[in-house]
Formats: structure tokens, sequence, C-alpha cells
């Protein structure tokens, strides 16, 4: 019996990877989360798979779930919206099968912020503007953020940044960032990416909470910030030039 922490993607059942996909299909038992996870992406279980939704258990419950299919010797897909290794409270659910002796995988999903940035059209990453990616969130009534992770310390990098799980905080983010991006630095609020209601808001740090309460969105939304949404102007990679030589593309005799 194994426990199959699978990353289901952002919403769209088209995004699962082919191996997420199996593994839902032959799970006799369906773990996820209903607020977070699809219909569609459920709807891939077999048949006879008893099939629950986690979003009213707690920690103790769920694992009551995992041990009782552990019991029956049962195969557990546990749908985490997203990619596992972000934000989906996975490492306290394994620390429990560890004690309990059950065995589990992960298996990876594309991540929400990969997403926006296709729908965006955008590198996340550009020469000469942006070569780094912050990964964050903000502390609204969720665990406080450790020492030095604040979105103030974070910004004086200047990197792209991705911050999830803060759209409801967006006042405090602002002024936040302001200092360091200045105001009239891009910005996209991408909610529901890939959903059928997704909505992209563009704008910048001056005007986007506005156009963020305009929207009514409260929850469920990706913050991406950074020079790399709006700049047309940037060096090309140095990845495709001429001049750049190496193993795969040696230099003429």
């Amino acid at each position: 019996m194994t426990v199959h922490f699978i990353g289901a993607g952002p919403g769209a059942p088209d995004l699962l990877t082919l191996r997420a996909l199996a593994t839902i299909r032959r799970c006799s038992v369906v773990l996820y989360a209903g607020s977070l996870v699809p219909s569609a992406v459920v709807a891939e279980a077999s048949p006879g798979a008893r099939i629950v939704d986690t979003a009213p258990l707690d920690l103790d419950a769920i694992i009551a779930e995992m041990a009782a299919a552990d019991h029956s010797g049962l195969d557990v897909a546990r749908l985490h919206s997203g990619d596992p290794s972000l934000y989906g409270a996975t490492a306290e659910q394994m620390r429990r099968l560890d004690a309990l002796g059950i065995g589990y995988e992960i298996i990876p999903g594309v991540p929400a912020y990969a997403a926006a940035a296709a729908v965006l059209k955008r590198e996340l990453t550009l020469p000469g503007v942006s070569q780094t990616v912050i990964l964050t969130r903000t502390a609204t009534r969720t665990s406080a953020m450790p020492a030095g992770e604040d979105l103030s310390s974070l910004a004086r990098s200047g990197a792209t940044l991705a911050i999830h799980l803060s759209v409801t905080n967006l006042a405090a983010v602002l002024r936040d960032l302001v200092p360091c991006y200045g105001e009239d630095c891009p910005v996209a609020v991408v909610y529901r990416v890939s959903w059928p209601d997704q909505l992209v808001l563009l704008g910048t740090l001056a005007d986007i909470r506005a156009k963020v309460k305009a929207a009514g969105i409260t929850r469920t939304a990706l913050i991406l910030v950074g020079r790399v949404l709006g700049e047309a102007e940037f060096s090309d990679s140095r990845l495709y030039a001429a001049d750049h030589h190496h193993v795969l593309r040696p230099r003429e005799a």
C-alpha cells in the first residue's frame, strides 16, 4: 500500500502529468481538497473508488483515512493543488506517515506561478532584468513568516516575485514593495489560473489594488510582481548567440 501525494496542477485537468493521471485512475481511495482541486480532476478516479473531500477535515481525520486504507491494503491518491512542494502542508502528513510506517511517494505537478506565466506569455527571468524568482507569501491568518523572510526584506533583491496566499493582504504587500520596486512596477494578479472562470488583472503597484477590489477577488489568486512583466527592451540570452560555442555547437575550425 502506498499514499501517493499528487500535484494536481493549477486546475485544468489536461495539465495533469501522465503519471498523476494514471495514479488517480488506479487508486482505490482518493483524498482531495474540494475548494482547490476541481471535480473534473476527481472524476478521473475509478468508479468504485472511495472519494473523500478533505476540506472539512483536520489533520488527524486525514491521517485516519490513510491509516484505514493501509489497514485494508488500498492505495491512496492524495491530491494537492499545484505542486506538493509549495504550500501544500504535505510535510506534516509525511511526518505522520513515517511514524505509522506507511509508505508514500510524491508526484510533482504544474505550479500556479508557471501556469500564470504561461497565461501571461511572459518569461519570469530576462537577461539584464531579473534572473531570480522568489516564491513567497505573507502572513495573514496562517503561520508567521520566519525571520528575514518578510516581504520588505525580500523586496530588496529586486527579483521577480510570485506571492501566494496574499491577495487579501494586498495593502500590506504594496506598502512593502513600493519603496524598492516603485509605483510604476508591473503587477499581474491571476485568479484561479487555468480554471473556466480564470481572471487576469494587469496593472502597476500604484493601481492594482483598486482593480482587485473592483473585481471582487478575495481568494485563490497569485500575485506576480517584477519588471519582467512589462519589459520589452532586454538583451538576448547568450544561449543562442552565434558566437557562443559549447560541446553541442563547437567553434568551426
